[in-house]
């Protein structure tokens, strides 16, 4: 049976079994056993006929391969009858451009010689030189390209190019995210709740005062009565109550995917981890507490500010001082953003010799006297210095990964949606032990 019959035939049992499905949806109803059969049997020729169409067309493809590469060669044939490659019609020898006298005198000879020999050749050092040979004073010389059909290369997928396998390193580079530092910085604790409570303190005893001793046992008020009474004090408290909530992300892929490429799982559960990461770092500084955000450190009612005032250097400074007499806290690091950094790092004396030591400094970044912390998560020309203890993440569920088909149309589809999920709660249980800082004139 030839290609053409076959592929007929092929066409009939595909064409048979559609006819079989469009009968059974039209009538809205399930397959019969009857049907059944017949469409397991027309998809199982059809199987057998596309594995031996397949089969032929490879053997007409190495047919030509092989005509391909003997062409202009003399592989023994003896014209139709003899079973020989022969040069097709105006490609004989005397008509390619370059390829020698003839392809039968071509055996046995280097690609040097025929390179040498070839009438392009010959021919171009007639022109180039009276005698045939390129004088000494020649330069600038190009000659003319021959071509060399039989040759094997490794450029051409039908020559010695179909035998080169891509080297699969296995080498994977993800493309890089932000550093995270605020969660090695703050408090954390566990929650087995929905709710987080906790007393923040709003008010602080201030009535003390030395006091002399009575000189009267009923104190009345007269002139030189002394009552001996101890002034009260008075405080005042609040209860806060931190939300949990969920931050989330996921992925969809192929059932295929994640079965034929064992490294691909590993990456997007990664990559659905640090993307959670980074959410959270920017809550925990930015969010703004309207429906499922956190609220952030810069948008939590009590932190103190400090004002723009002369230059960086000085502004710093200022906050320093106004987190310790009015915050009354000790602060642990600055948040900075690394643009802001590097403004400060490059300040210069007016010797132009650099206050932090300059590109030799190998000591760890401090401003005035506290560890820097860089992170992109703060907005340039904002600084954020405070005692980061006081700022507590209550983690109800540690990031998980789950993977399901139950998404939309995904189960028909030999699809699954990776999720990536964590729950927790923030809240500053001293926002006075923070202060936000102005680092831009005019901002």
């Amino acid at each position: 049976m030839n290609l053409k019959e076959l592929k007929e035939k092929f066409k009939k049992a595909l064409l048979d079994a559609r006819g079989i499905c469009d009968e059974v949806d039209k009538a809205e109803r399930d397959f019969s056993v009857e049907e059944r059969t017949k469409l397991s049997g027309h998809l199982e020729e059809a199987g057998k006929l596309k594995k031996q169409i397949v089969e032929l067309e490879g053997d007409a493809e190495m047919r030509k391969q092989i005509l391909a590469i003997g062409e202009g060669l003399d592989l023994g044939g003896k014209g139709e009858g003899g079973g020989g490659t022969q040069s097709p019609p105006g490609r004989g020898p005397s008509a390619g451009s370059g390829r020698g006298p003839s392809a039968g005198s071509e055996r046995g000879k280097t690609i040097g010689q025929r390179f040498v020999e070839s009438e392009a050749i010959q021919a171009w050092l007639k022109h180039v030189g009276p005698s045939g040979r390129i004088p000494e004073s020649a330069k600038g010389l190009i000659s003319p390209p021959v071509e060399f059909k039989d040759l094997l290369t490794g450029v051409s997928d039908t020559s010695a190019g179909a035998f080169v396998q891509t080297d699969y390193t296995g080498i994977y580079e993800a493309l890089g995210r932000q550093l995270l530092t605020l969660r090695q910085m703050i408090s954390l604790r566990q929650t087995t709740s929905d709710l987080v409570e906790f007393v923040r303190q709003t008010q602080i005893v201030q009535e003390a005062a030395p006091v002399p001793e009575a000189n009267v046992n009923d104190y009345a008020g007269a002139t030189g009565e002394v009552s001996g009474e101890k002034p009260e004090g008075a405080t005042a408290f609040e209860k806060v109550t931190a939300a949990v909530k969920t931050i989330a992300v996921w992925i969809p892929a192929t059932k295929r995917a994640l079965s034929d490429a064992s490294q691909i799982r590993g990456i997007i559960d990664q990559e659905l981890r640090e993307d959670l990461e980074e959410e959270l770092e920017d809550q925990l500084i930015n969010g703004n507490g309207v429906g499922e955000n956190f609220t952030g450190i810069l948008n939590t009612a009590g932190i103190l500010a400090q004002a723009w005032n002369t230059d960086i250097l000085t502004t710093s400074r200022q906050a320093k001082t106004t987190l310790q007499v009015t915050g009354r806290a000790r602060p642990t690091a600055w948040l900075i953003n690394p643009s802001d950094w590097e403004t400060i790092e490059l300040l210069q004396d007016a010797n132009n010799r650099y206050y932090w030591g300059g590109p030799l400094s190998n000591g760890a970044p401090r401003l005035w006297g506290v560890p820097i912390i860089e992170s992109e998560t703060i907005a340039q020309g904002t600084g954020l210095l405070g005692d980061f203890r006081k700022a507590i993440l209550w983690d109800r569920e540690r990031a998980s990964i789950q993977v399901s088909d139950s998404h939309a149309d995904f189960f028909i589809r030999n699809m699954v949606a990776i999720l990536a999920e964590m729950r927790a709660a923030f809240g500053l249980i001293r926002p006075s032990a923070f202060i936000a800082v102005d680092f831009e004139s005019g901002s």
